[in-house]
């Protein structure tokens, strides 16, 4: 019996010894892994699928790249780990959730699907681009500073929580919806080749490099920019683009060519420098919004007074019985039997302008306006006779008290409401219009401001 006890002490022993010696090692069996761990002094030869842990516990930062690495077990060990350059290997997984001291991860070019960073909380760089991921999942690396992750499968990216990220490089995946207004601290934003239909950079001030090019986007916006020196929009669906943000003079990019729908550009300064910018040819600058529904074209008619009047066909715009193409579309030949305004809209995706005209019907031909309201919103401004035969010489116009205001010959025959350039009061006016024939028509009007 006391042989039997030695024994089983001795055993155990040696079984302890034996949990020691193999607790001090690590299992690496990438032969590739282990000679790259050899050649850094880290381990020694022969390649026998362990590495010394003592050897790696405490290394901080380890340079992995284009070693043909298709296996990184052994890497759970390097528990200092802040920084792993893996790139360009033969990776198909990845596991660093052991490494949770990871600020700085690049694993760009190998063959990931997936990349886990969830339990990776001070990670600050992260790069996995072109590779074969389908699903990218950040939330919880809140201190993310720059992400790229190009050339991948993503379709959808959410970088709600990561308010501090300043470089996003997204190219060349399927992703339709990109939303980065958390990402306040943005300052390059790269994400060309998606399927991206809006991009709201409402709050991304500090955004200098965008580049957006091959998308869906029908609008964007970067006024709100005014550090941005590089933009590249070209091959989008955009007919409408906003650049006014104060720094076109410091621009040294910028492409919005191949844009076939975007007939205006709001620019700082319609004069400055614009010689590189392309495409080379454009030249509907402007420098407000309002300005761009201006250069939408649309036919305009003159007022008419008579018995009855037909539409003429027109190219620029449709008719309608009320403003911004709203009441009844009418068609050409259409025969106006009844006094009215009639509205010609034209519109493109963004913008749209409007011209009327007014059918008076009336045995009398001519027509005198009963009031107008000089207040420049493009309607009614000036009080003006439609004379359609010609049979109006002079026109004069006086205030209350019989003061001559305005004189107008038969080829002006509207007045502004201004005397000595300046504005006249909400009052009635008189007219005496002498005819052709030296006959005389005296009335009033209203000046409705």
């Amino acid at each position: 019996m006391a042989i039997f006890s030695k024994c089983t002490t001795l055993c155990f022993l040696l079984l302890a010894v034996n949990a020691i010696v193999f607790s001090q090692n690590t299992f690496v069996p990438d032969d590739n892994f282990e000679q790259a761990l050899i050649d850094l002094g880290l381990d020694t030869l022969p390649l026998n699928d362990v590495v010394p842990t003592a050897n790696i516990s405490g290394v901080t930062s380890l340079t992995l790249d284009n070693r043909n690495i298709q296996n990184l077990t052994g890497i759970q060990d390097f528990s200092a780990l802040t920084q792993l350059f893996i790139q360009d290997n033969q990776l198909q997984t990845i596991d660093v959730s052991n490494n949770i001291n990871l600020q700085i991860l690049w694993c760009f070019n190998n063959n990931l699907s997936s990349v886990d960073v969830s339990q990776n909380l001070n990670l600050i760089s992260l790069r996995c681009d072109s590779n074969n991921i389908t699903a990218l999942t950040i939330s919880n690396n809140t201190a993310l500073n720059v992400l790229t992750c190009a050339n991948n499968q993503l379709s959808t990216l959410n970088t709600t929580a990561n308010p501090t990220l300043s470089t996003l490089i997204c190219s060349n995946n399927t992703i339709s919806n990109l939303n980065v207004l958390n990402n306040t601290a943005l300052t390059q934003l790269i994400c060309d080749g998606n399927g991206i239909s809006n991009l709201n950079l409402t709050n991304n001030p500090n955004i200098n490099v965008l580049n957006c090019v091959n998308n869906n986007l029908t609008q964007l916006d970067t006024s709100l920019q005014p550090q941005l020196i590089e933009l590249n929009c070209s091959n989008n669906q955009l007919c409408y683009l906003n650049v006014n943000n104060g720094n076109n003079a410091n621009i040294t990019t910028m492409n919005f060519s191949g844009n076939s729908n975007l007939n205006c550009v709001v620019v700082d300064a319609i004069n400055d420098d614009k010689s590189f910018w392309q495409p080379a040819n454009f030249n509907n600058y402007v420098t407000s919004i309002n300005a761009c529904n201006a250069n939408v074209p649309v036919d305009i008619l003159e007022n008419f007074i008579g018995t009855s009047y037909t539409l003429p066909p027109i190219t620029q715009g449709d008719y309608f019985t009320a403003s911004q193409g709203n009441g009844t579309r009418l068609s050409p030949g259409a025969l106006i039997t009844t006094t009215q305004t009639i509205y010609i809209y034209n519109e493109t995706a963004c913008f749209s302008n409007e011209s009327s005209f007014n059918v008076v019907i009336s045995e009398t031909p001519y027509f005198i306006p009963k009031y107008f309201t000089p207040n420049n919103d493009g309607t009614n401004d000036v009080w003006k006779i439609v004379d359609t035969n010609n049979l109006i010489n002079t026109i004069s116009i006086y205030n209350r008290h019989g003061k001559l205001l305005k004189f107008l010959s038969s080829t002006q025959q509207s007045w502004d409401g201004t005397f000595n350039g300046r504005f006249l009061p909400t009052d009635s006016y008189w007219y005496e219009i002498i005819l052709n024939d030296r006959s005389v028509l005296r009335g009033y009007f209203a000046l409705k401001r």
